[in-house]
């Protein structure tokens, strides 16, 4: 399950969860980014053992590959975009919002158990920006 939440966080850069396992996820986050700050080839195969993280389950053309590595492949994108983001940074990666307000009895508890839901998310962390997509404009004359 930890292992499952720091690969979501890595692709989606915040996920919401419960309290209690964003305090457990945490830990387990703050040393996959130290990891990926040394940059070694056995930090790589730490982190691969560490979080389970495979290659694709199939067989993949050249461009389906391209971009399965560009946005599932969770150590790449730990080593490559997340890790240099926070060379500086000594620890304290992460942040835990906790869910809540004002706004009703269940405001910030699940519905279903009422365990308190947290927002774990990276500090400080501007991804790199998205290429914008390529999108056809059609020129309209105004008559009149």
């Amino acid at each position: 399950m930890l292992a499952n939440l720091v690969c979501s966080l890595i692709k989606h850069k915040r996920i919401t969860t419960t309290l209690a396992k964003a305090k457990a996820a945490r830990p387990v986050v703050e040393k996959m980014v130290t990891l990926g700050k040394r940059g070694t080839i056995h930090a790589r195969r730490l982190v691969t053992a560490r979080l389970h993280a495979q290659g694709p389950a199939v067989q993949l053309t050249k461009d389906r590959r391209k971009r399965w590595r560009e946005q599932e492949d969770v150590v790449r994108i730990l080593f490559d975009e997340i890790a240099p983001a926070f060379k500086e940074r000594q620890g304290g990666y992460t942040r835990i919002v906790k869910l809540g307000g004002t706004q009703g009895r269940w405001a910030g508890q699940r519905q279903g158990d009422a365990a308190q839901r947290a927002i774990l998310e990276w500090v400080d962390f501007i991804g790199p920006a998205p290429e914008p997509a390529e999108a056809e404009t059609k020129s309209v004359e105004k008559t009149g």
